[in-house]
């Protein structure tokens, strides 16, 4: 996620919004939105300065960043593609971003976060149709299975017990028994429960 290596709470904070960093934990009360939810360095209470529009749209393309936790220049070479494909570009890239493997992980339930799912991805833990992949970026496209090491069965399993509440999106098939997730087509934008507002980000690098 780019350099930064502070505290995972202080960019909910500062953006004053859950961009869900720390997985099941922003479920509970322990939430540091929950608890503080003002900036980092202010008061209770204290008022907000006035950003400018290009702050604005700045903190639009960083909130999203962190939430995929994505890196500056994998975020620009990203809106480029999205930018070069045909429909709307905003929602292109969020498709781009839908699409990692790492985050596919997290959507289904298979691990608690998205940092989680890159470090499953990582150790070798996960095949793409037959084959083994380690990459977190690695894109899936509509109709590819993924296949989840026997090895760690009951860690799998233990996180879809743990978040047995948060429903499986319906772009995804989970198959427990044969621990496999297939991608059976791509969400709509009203599926994507991202709280950024990608035209801002359009408009940041079209500046």
């Amino acid at each position: 996620m780019g350099s930064y290596k502070g505290p995972s709470c202080k960019i909910c904070r500062r953006n004053r919004v859950k961009l869900f960093l720390k997985g099941s934990r922003c479920f509970t009360a322990k939430c540091e939105i929950e608890k503080r939810n003002f900036p980092p360095g202010s008061a209770p209470g204290a008022r907000a300065s006035k950003m400018s529009e290009y702050g604005v749209r700045l903190r639009e393309k960083q909130k999203l960043r962190y939430f995929y936790g994505i890196s500056e220049n994998t975020m620009r070479r990203s809106y480029q593609r999205a930018s070069e494909k045909k429909g709307i570009t905003g929602y292109n890239l969020l498709l781009i971003f839908e699409s990692r493997l790492d985050n596919v992980l997290y959507r289904t339930n298979v691990c608690r976060s998205r940092k989680e799912a890159r470090q499953i991805v990582r150790h070798g833990h996960v095949k793409v149709n037959g084959r083994k992949v380690d990459i977190p970026s690695f894109e899936i496209r509509v109709g590819d299975v993924v296949e989840l090491s026997d090895k760690k069965r009951d860690f799998f399993i233990g996180n879809l017990q743990a978040l047995k509440d948060a429903q499986i999106p319906a772009t995804y098939q989970f198959d427990e028994k044969a621990l496999t997730v297939k991608f059976l087509h791509a969400p709509k934008r009203e599926d994507i429960d991202v709280p950024v507002q990608e035209q801002l980000i359009v408009e940041y690098y079209s500046r």
